[in-house]
């Protein structure tokens, strides 16, 4: 029995958006979906018939969107079009992974779990008002029992998607450092300088001269040797307050002018003088910077390796798809 199945429910590709009401898609204007199939069939896979009412109810949802994207009748009508064959190719695909994972026999989901979605999607798309979700089920044309099968193999789906992906998750470092010589152009980076920050702001009638001698006690006291982190946490009126003032790495370009050039013109363990700039005064300080140029592996290693991991993923996910489609039945109809 597969256990655990809830956790990969996040993987499933939902190809029904739910949320939509009968109305909102009727809303969206009489467009022929599927109307170059002429006999309602748009392919057969195995023993299962996808019918143009599969691709209509995938595809309602989706059209206020594609119209939105189209420029003129004629280029939507054409990206429906183009929507239409990714739905099929989808919904093949969805068949024949639903039959691989029924070729484990061990392999089963637990009714609890497919309870439990339908459970939360009703709570979710629909208020968790049943009598929505019982029209959403007439409009489409489906029994509560053919909406169950269908959540089901979209679990499935998520859940074998899912095993696909952890089976590519180990990438060895030799990949890594390869990928990374290969493109050190993407690593660049500008100058950047890691700071603290003391935000000093004038509350309401507040007299400035108040403003301006807490500055000049934060000034004296660091001068004494007080941590800035400290004097952050005590003073600062900024959302990093708690955190000792630390506003991580930065670019020129997430400062205010006077701000980063004050900032930039510092060396690590410096602080600058107060900065007036509206009602507010600043105090910066300098933990480190580094000049403009390629990050080192280091730094980067895991963002390479999530690169390689979806790449990898994507790639195996292709292969076991094309493997799946070359030992099935499948036709399609145009």
């Amino acid at each position: 029995m597969i256990r655990s199945l809830s956790k990969y429910a996040a993987f499933v590709v939902a190809l029904t958006t739910l949320a939509v009401s009968f109305a909102s898609a009727q809303a969206t204007g009489d467009v022929e979906v599927g109307a170059r199939f002429a006999n309602g069939i748009a392919a057969i896979v195995e023993n299962r018939i996808i019918t143009v009412g599969d691709i209509r109810r995938e595809i309602q949802p989706l059209l206020p969107q594609i119209r939105m994207q189209s420029r003129t009748e004629a280029e939507f009508r054409k990206n429906i079009e183009s929507v239409e064959d990714e739905i099929i190719q989808n919904l093949v695909d969805q068949v024949l992974i639903v039959k691989d994972f029924y070729s484990d026999e061990k392999r089963r989901i637990p009714p609890n779990i497919i309870d439990e979605e339908i459970e939360e999607r009703i709570i979710t798309q629909f208020e968790g008002d049943r009598s929505k979700f019982l029209e959403y089920l007439r409009a489409i044309g489906k029994t509560q029992r053919e909406y169950r099968q269908l959540v089901t193999e979209e679990i499935i789906v998520g859940y074998m998607r899912g095993q696909m992906r952890k089976s590519e998750a180990v990438v060895s470092p030799v990949k890594i450092e390869n990928f990374y010589v290969e493109h050190r152009d993407r690593f660049y980076q500008p100058d950047r300088a890691h700071i603290r920050l003391i935000k000093l702001s004038r509350i309401a009638d507040e007299d400035e001269a108040i403003l301006e001698q807490t500055a000049e006690t934060i000034l004296k006291r660091l001068e004494a040797g007080e941590s800035f982190a400290d004097l952050a946490r005590e003073f600062s009126q900024d959302s990093r307050k708690e955190e000792g003032g630390d506003w991580g790495w930065l670019n020129r370009e997430d400062l205010r002018e006077e701000l980063a050039d004050a900032a930039f013109a510092l060396e690590p363990g410096q602080h600058t003088e107060p900065i007036r700039l509206g009602d507010d005064i600043y105090i910066l300080y300098l933990e480190d910077k580094r000049d403009a140029g390629i990050q080192p592996l280091e730094e980067v290693r895991d963002q390479i390796e999530r690169i390689l991991v979806s790449q990898m993923a994507r790639q195996a996910q292709e292969r076991w798809l094309e493997r799946l489609r070359r030992n099935a039945y499948v036709r399609y109809f145009n």
